[in-house]
């Protein structure tokens, strides 16, 4: 992979993760975290650049996805679960 693509690549992986921890659900949330890291790790070994600039158009309109969901999801917010409300011990 050239370097510039790996550059591309790498900015695409983390401007996912970083829109996808906006979601104020936190099933989506993890949800997503835990799909983009899967679907990066099952392509890290791809070396054609025709299939990488396949992916690579692929998280992009799956980028677009994820800001419109966020933006969606802000919209009709809901309460927090249990889990989300739990403070830190304090020590």
């Amino acid at each position: 992979m050239a370097a510039s693509s790996r550059a591309q690549v790498l900015d695409l992986y983390r401007a996912m993760l970083r829109e996808s921890k906006h979601f104020s659900a936190y099933n989506y949330r993890t949800y997503a975290v835990r799909r983009i890291r899967d679907a990066f790790r099952e392509n890290k070994n791809v070396k054609d650049p025709v299939e990488i600039q396949t992916l690579v158009n692929k998280a992009k309109r799956d980028l677009g996805i994820i800001r419109r969901q966020v933006h969606i999801g802000q919209l009709y917010s809901t309460n927090k679960l249990i889990i989300e409300n739990q403070e830190k011990p304090k020590t």
